[in-house]
């Protein structure tokens, strides 16, 4: 109570709720029209339950059906399923249109969120329909059900045995691109945490210093994560951290004179490369991908990946993305002969389904029939 002198505890989080259901009850009521009631007890339930990533998708979401409905020339509140199927049809590729294509797991995720703002706005859900569940189907018939995955990054790139030297685009050669100044030894420090911790994009620039532990007598440390995608209730998770992690954030904590706060920031350059300043804040989300695919540049510029011409290069940097090292990390687990049980609890992983995907051409390499082919290779 000291914290709030005067003022009641539930009087403040009443306060706070309202605040962050109130763009969301915007929203829905721009879409229900005046006079109508909003659910509010739903949005409500909403805002508490949903992540603060899951709320701006909504309101993103129905952002582009406002203006897909404008385009049919009728109001939201009056739109049926009969507009949701042509959407459905102008994002997947079915009918043509100015409309960029979307994959179908987007398609998926717009329908659903539609879905809930009618059910808030009171209206009947159009997305609800027998004509819309049969046009998804035929959408995930022509949009395909595979998921875009980024490319993986692994620590000594594309082998089948981890005791092999690295090659390749792999952690390994982006450290080596590193440079030595304050810019490569908060790079170097983010690769080796992003990879130790298996860590998302949004988990990685909330790392704070005081959530970094050790070493212990082995000279190995542990990361407090405080929340995540798959933690909600905010319960916190540990991840281990290798003695070379803690060395290099000793490293970058030192020379950019970092005593609390952010632990990755942005770190501020002049004309010519060179480092002007080091930054308070914490990095930007976006911000992860872009170092990843300017380390992969400057590995190429290095000579440390090998045989690669420019239009692999190219290839590499369109698929390479702040989940790769996450992925990289997956695709090593498996390939050291981890169980699965195992990867998804040290990597906080919910669904089994998903580490499978990341492992899925590496199961092909160390398959049955790779192993059948292997024995009459020679015949």
């Amino acid at each position: 109570m000291a914290e709030y002198p005067g003022r009641e505890v539930t009087q403040i989080a009443a306060e706070q709720a309202l605040a962050e259901a109130k763009p969301i009850v915007d929203d829905v009521r721009f879409l229900a029209g005046a006079g109508r009631t909003i659910d509010h007890e739903l949005v409500g339930a909403a805002v508490r339950g949903w992540s603060a990533n899951t709320r701006r998708a909504l309101r993103s979401d129905l952002t582009l059906w406002g203006r897909w409905c404008q385009e049919q020339g009728c109001e939201p509140a009056a739109a049926g399923p009969s507009q949701v199927a042509a959407w459905i049809r102008a994002l997947s590729g079915v009918d043509s249109n100015h409309w960029e294509h979307r994959a179908m797991a987007t398609i998926e995720r717009y329908v659903v969120n539609i879905g809930w703002a009618y059910r808030m706005a009171g209206l009947d859900d159009p997305t609800a329909a027998p004509l819309v569940k049969l046009e998804k189907k035929a959408a995930r018939k022509k949009r395909g059900a595979a998921q875009r995955q980024a490319r993986g990054v692994r620590f000594k790139g594309d082998i089948a045995d981890v005791d092999s030297p690295a090659s390749g685009v792999c952690l390994a050669n982006l450290l080596k691109a590193c440079r030595r100044d304050e810019l490569g030894l908060r790079d170097a420090a983010l690769l080796r945490v992003a990879y130790d911790a298996g860590l998302r994009r949004s988990e990685l620039v909330a790392v704070q210093v005081n959530h970094v532990e050790g070493p212990d007598a082995n000279g190995a440390g542990a990361l407090f994560i405080p929340s995540s995608k798959t933690d909600q209730a905010g319960e916190g998770a540990w991840a281990y951290l290798a003695p070379a992690t803690l060395a290099a954030i000793a490293r970058w904590r030192d020379k950019a004179e970092i005593r609390n706060g952010p632990l990755f920031r942005r770190v501020e350059t002049h004309f010519d490369g060179s480092v002007a300043a080091v930054g308070t804040a914490r990095l930007h989300p976006n911000s992860i991908g872009l170092i990843y695919k300017r380390l992969v540049r400057a590995a190429h510029a290095k000579k440390l990946l090998g045989e690669m011409g420019e239009q692999d290069l190219k290839q590499w940097v369109a698929g390479v993305s702040s989940h790769s090292i996450r992925v990289g990390v997956a695709q090593d687990a498996i390939a050291a002969g981890e169980g699965l049980p195992g990867i998804m609890q040290a990597y906080r992983w919910r669904d089994p389904k998903t580490v499978m995907r990341y492992g899925a051409r590496l199961a092909v390499q160390s398959g049955a029939s790779a192993r059948l082919a292997e024995r009459f290779r020679e015949g």
